[in-house]
């Protein structure tokens, strides 16, 4: 199985399990970093994670992963919250925070800037626009972002 096939497989599993603790699935990785290689689950709830939540979580999964044993390499698993500069991928996302100042990494740069800041204004398959910090609307084609993250302001 490819990684993509993995974090497929192993979301089916994870959110029946996660409904049962009215934690939202918000997004699985699957990576080698050096000779390890890693299942990363993040999640979330209203009012946010806490640390018991991702040690019952893990307790939770692990039996179900050992029993599917879809994944073939020895991994480590990790479950944590999706921290304050969360990634922004599904669409119910984008619908979520809506009006939030987000950072944006582009693949190829736009006024000379690879990386954007402003206020999510929304979001289709083509086209994500925000407002900068000056009020001036800027859209961006889906396939120059790299990633959108909710914003750490201070």
């Amino acid at each position: 199985m490819n990684k993509k096939q993995i974090v497929d497989e192993v979301t089916k599993y994870l959110e029946p399990i996660l409904a049962e603790f009215n934690y939202e699935l918000v997004d699985v990785e699957f990576v080698k970093e050096g000779p390890t290689f890693y299942l990363r689950i993040y999640i979330d709830k209203e009012g946010g994670i806490t640390i018991e939540d991702c040690k019952v979580t893990s307790r939770a999964i692990e039996p179900v992963l050992d029993e599917k044993d879809i994944i073939e390499p020895a991994y480590m698993l990790e479950v944590s919250s999706p921290g304050l500069d969360r990634v922004i991928k599904k669409d119910k996302d984008f619908e979520r925070f809506n009006g939030e100042v987000v950072d944006v990494k582009l693949y190829t740069p736009i006024n000379k800037q690879k990386t954007l800041q402003g206020e999510l204004i929304s979001k289709t398959d083509e086209l994500l626009t925000i407002c900068d910090e000056e009020g001036e609307t800027i859209e961006i084609p889906m396939k120059n972002v790299v990633v959108v993250r909710l914003a750490i302001l201070f």
